[in-house]
């Protein structure tokens, strides 16, 4: 499904990698360590939708964050972005459906201070999942502890019934622009 997926979404890939570069001339992709099954590491590739930062900038994405390009809140809002995930999928890193794939920074904080997070990696992280569709950008770790229930429930819960609600779901979210 990833290698029909990527043949399918690489117009869509090549006009918003245009348009990122048309819009400020950097580089299209933007790649960041993920955490994965078992806790492993992997680089995550997206479409780039900020300005770089330097060292220390703000770890969450913020509600009309400054960093967020033009073409980064169309991307962003429609889920384009995510579409070179797709690559990440067909390596067997992720999967397409899951809980999402933390940075490293990020996990270190929420495995030391969130109970129970570390199940969360016994699946393979996907692009989308019960978490991202019911509950909105999580942005401190009160929001996280509170997506780590989606992700445990999905765990849990994990049928084909539920992955169709969720593509479902993430469908709605692609065509009405719902995506942050």
């Amino acid at each position: 499904l990833s290698s029909l997926g990527l043949v399918a979404a690489a117009p869509l890939i090549a006009l918003g990698a245009l348009a990122v570069w048309i819009e400020d001339r950097g580089p299209v992709f933007f790649s960041q360590t993920r955490i994965g099954k078992n806790h492993r590491p992997f680089r995550l590739v997206k479409l780039r939708t900020m300005r770089p930062t330097g060292p220390g900038g703000d770890l969450y994405t913020r509600p009309g964050d400054a960093r967020i390009t033009r073409v980064g809140r169309l991307l962003r809002s429609t889920r384009m972005d995510e579409f070179p995930q797709l690559w990440n999928v067909l390596r067997g890193q992720m999967s397409l459906i899951g809980p999402r794939a933390e940075w490293d920074r990020l996990v270190e904080t929420y495995t030391r201070d969130i109970p129970c997070y570390h199940f969360r990696h016994l699946v393979k992280p996907g692009i989308t999942g019960w978490a991202q569709v019911n509950y909105p950008y999580g942005a401190n770790l009160e929001d996280t502890r509170r997506k780590l229930e989606y992700d445990l429930y999905y765990i849990r819960h994990f049928s084909f019934v539920l992955d169709a609600t969720i593509v479902l779901k993430t469908i709605h979210i692609m065509l009405f622009g719902k995506g942050r």
